[in-house]
């Protein structure tokens, strides 16, 4: 079936197997932009347990504002610290040489809005994981969904993902294994098996 979602940072694996799983990806971008979301943070294993990578924005309450119309404030060194942060965690796991240097266009180019960074980083991974998701994006914002499958929700960050099957990360000795986690995670963790991972997991 069609899956409508939204374009995340680095999406984690509840919308990774969502995406994975579908047929078809809708990408809702008529919605109005709320805080505290997947939208502009992912998450990554490092040294000491869970880090959050968030990519600041010039957002204000009181003036709503379209997810599609929302700026990056590039005021701040960014990306160059979510860069730093990626190799202090993952320069020690099986695949990170293999796929940072196709990820590099995201450090490196200055993104206006928060919408076509979340975008690239989509087409980015899909290559990367060499699947073959066709997407499209909303036209107006609809709150009941008919002939697709809503999966709108797994951008809240309180939403609970269900555990998914292990897979070896760097820190688990240490800490333990953390489930969803962003793609990235898995992906220098697994590589070209990231994919397989992701079909076989269910939400």
């Amino acid at each position: 079936m069609d899956c409508l979602i939204y374009p995340t940072y680095f999406p984690n694996i509840a919308h990774s197997v969502a995406m994975a799983n579908a047929d078809s990806v809708h990408f809702e971008i008529c919605d109005n932009y709320q805080k505290q979301s997947f939208r502009n943070r992912a998450e990554i294993y490092g040294a000491n347990g869970k880090i959050a990578l968030t990519v600041p924005v010039s957002y204000t309450q009181k003036n709503r504002q379209l997810y599609k119309d929302v700026k990056i404030a590039n005021e701040d060194k960014w990306q160059l610290q979510h860069f730093k942060s990626l190799q202090s965690a993952y320069s020690m796991s099986p695949f990170f040489e293999f796929y940072i240097d196709d990820l590099m266009p995201i450090f490196e180019k200055r993104f206006q809005y928060i919408l076509d960074l979340n975008l690239t980083c989509f087409e980015i991974l899909n290559d990367s994981l060499q699947g073959e998701i066709s997407y499209s994006k909303t036209n107006s914002f609809e709150k009941s969904i008919v002939n697709k499958k809503d999966m709108r929700h797994l951008v809240k960050r309180n939403y609970e993902a269900p555990n998914f099957d292990t897979y070896t990360q760097v820190f688990m000795e240490k800490n333990g294994f953390i489930s969803n986690l962003s793609i990235l995670d898995l992906l220098f963790n697994e590589g070209p098996n990231s994919e397989i991972y992701l079909k076989q997991q269910t939400l």
